[in-house]
């Protein structure tokens, strides 16, 4: 028993407390320790191996805070996800610095910032998972902005998996089309203009997301590192 609980791993999740977050955490919750990072949407967890964290990512600090205390609670750490992210209308004839750099600080330069703390912990065989979106590839009118920090982060993706490479550490991204999230309701006529727009037909859930996920950070993934995996149902084919 003893040896089964040292080979379970240690999962961080950013954004973890609702949507594609909870939903990731609910699924490596079945067999992984989880540290669940939460900003202000903290829920209620009531499952076993999952340890809430609060922090703001946009603060500098946040990220050491975050993986030391993982680190200090579960005693290694494995696998990172990052998928708190800020969605915001970048107007082009509006220019709010404070607005826009929040925008890239949580979606592009936490998980940096966060990779960094964690690296000293994570050993040959660790996993990092960045959240980006098909808006990287198809820029949302009215937050071109956001789409640009998805943009670069999915690039970063792919240089950190190029340095981490000889090391054993694999860096992927998924890349979500229109997922329906329960508490991120959108109005009936949008969601029919995104099914209209998906080859499959439907929305996407937080659970065909996190399946995804599930599989990029595990062993059937081993080879795969630097890729960019759109789990989207075929939108805008």
């Amino acid at each position: 028993m003893a040896s089964h609980a040292h080979r379970r791993k240690t999962a961080m999740v950013t954004g973890g407390a609702r949507g594609i977050g909870r939903a990731i955490v609910e699924n490596l919750a079945q067999d992984h320790d989880v540290a669940l990072c939460y900003n202000t949407s903290n829920a209620d967890w009531a499952m076993d191996r999952v340890f809430a964290l609060q922090g703001n990512l946009s603060e500098p600090d946040t990220a050491k805070i975050l993986v030391s205390r993982t680190v200090e609670h579960f005693g290694r750490l494995d696998i990172v996800i990052n998928n708190a992210g800020i969605v915001a209308s970048s107007s082009l004839e509006e220019f709010d610095a404070a607005a826009y750099r929040a925008v890239f600080d949580v979606n592009t330069l936490a998980p940096h910032a966060i990779l960094s703390a964690a690296l000293p912990h994570l050993s040959a065989g660790a996993a990092i998972v960045n959240v980006s979106s098909v808006n990287a590839q198809l820029p949302p009118r009215g937050a071109s902005l956001y789409g640009a920090s998805k943009a670069a982060l999915e690039l970063w993706t792919k240089g950190a998996a190029k340095e981490l490479g000889p090391r054993g550490i694999r860096v992927n991204a998924v890349s979500p089309g229109a997922i329906d999230i329960a508490d991120a309701s959108r109005p009936d006529d949008l969601k029919q203009a995104f099914v209209d727009m998906t080859a499959l037909g439907r929305m996407g859930t937080p659970e065909d997301i996190a399946a995804a996920v599930r599989f990029l950070v595990g062993e059937d993934a081993a080879f795969i590192t630097g890729e960019v995996l759109v789990v989207s149902g075929g939108y805008r084919l």
